[in-house]
């Protein structure tokens, strides 16, 4: 197999990897953080792949067209603000019931059960602060 050919098998597969990914989130639902970030990680990687492959392969190679396409129409405009508002939506939640814990009188049960609340605000704010990053470095023209 000559290496165009190998690269496209692999930017093939690398590409119906996202969309699985895509496929796979529910917004009806909270999104884990391993989820978001698996995504985001495969948009960057796809991305890469496609500065490296598109000068090997034809410039107008179908699939990598598609890729750009599926990236910018799909992801960009639709989905990337799909996540960035349940990722805000769970930040307020966390937080609304982080402050409705009553502070005094707290069991053991209670205090256990704030501290993984506050892991978890941790978590989804560092996430948050990661798909902003991504968000960033869009151009939107």
């Amino acid at each position: 197999m000559s290496l165009p050919n190998d690269l496209l098998e692999l930017f093939t597969s690398e590409s119906n990897k996202l969309e699985n990914l895509v496929n796979a989130l529910n917004f009806d639902s909270e999104l884990s953080v391993n989820q978001i970030v698996e995504v985001y990680y495969q948009i960057t990687n796809l991305s890469s792949m496609i500065t490296v492959v598109r000068p090997q392969l034809d410039q107008n190679n179908a699939k990598i067209l598609y890729v750009e396409k599926f990236i910018s129409k799909k992801f960009n405009s639709t989905i990337h603000p799909k996540i960035m508002e349940r990722i805000a939506i769970s930040i307020s939640d966390i937080t609304r019931n982080l402050q409705s814990i009553n502070s005094e009188q707290k069991s053991k049960e209670t205090i256990e059960n704030e501290a993984k609340l506050y892991e978890k605000l941790r978590e989804i704010m560092s996430t948050n602060e990661f798909v902003k990053q991504y968000d960033a470095g869009l151009s939107y023209d």
